[in-house]
């Protein structure tokens, strides 16, 4: 690539110009595509990592610094540390999903249940609102932490923090059991 062309490139990203993107993914999509489907090795996420790594590109123009790195050099490694974490997001739901016919707490059966339990909803109303709230959203609403800290504006660390106090409060009012009951069942 020329030097002319990677200069017009970061002076557009500079001006926040839209045909910076363009120049970007016409002059750097086929190598920066191949970069990120060596980590993933699969189509759609190398696809995905690529669209993302595009938006993180532009949201981070203004941090590129020319006399510190080539374009090429800067934009490899955002693609690159993408794809790691794209990779290792992926790993990690695939890690915590819950097998059904190998799981205990979906074959409670009808002894499992007590009735003493069935309350819980009742007995948020006796937590303060901040960890009632939490637990909603996490327990009740199906959200994950980071939903909940998004759709709340809760920083994720309190939203931790919040369900760990909550899920304490809980434990006063049935016994530590139910507690970590409710803890398993939040991480499936």
């Amino acid at each position: 690539m020329s030097t002319l062309i990677e200069k017009h490139i970061v002076s557009l990203l500079a001006e926040r110009d839209d045909k910076a993107i363009a120049l970007l993914y016409d002059h750097y999509g086929d190598t920066l595509y191949g970069v990120a489907y060596k980590v993933v090795r699969d189509e759609d996420l190398a696809q995905d990592v690529l669209q993302e790594s595009f938006i993180k590109i532009w949201k981070k123009a203004d941090s590129y610094d020319p006399s510190k790195a080539k374009l090429f050099t800067w934009l490899f490694r955002i693609i690159r540390n993408t794809a790691i974490d794209k990779l290792r997001s992926v790993n990690n739901k695939s890690d915590k999903e819950v097998q059904i016919d190998v799981s205990d707490v979906y074959n409670l059966g009808v002894s499992g249940i007590r009735p003493e339990f069935m309350d819980v909803q009742d007995n948020l109303e006796k937590i303060e609102p901040k960890y009632k709230i939490v637990l909603e959203a996490l327990f009740f609403e199906g959200m994950t932490q980071q939903e909940a800290s998004e759709e709340l504006g809760i920083p994720l660390g309190t939203i931790k923090s919040r369900l760990k106090i909550g899920l304490r409060e809980l434990g006063k009012i049935y016994g530590t059991s139910i507690a970590i009951l409710l803890f398993i069942i939040l991480l499936s």
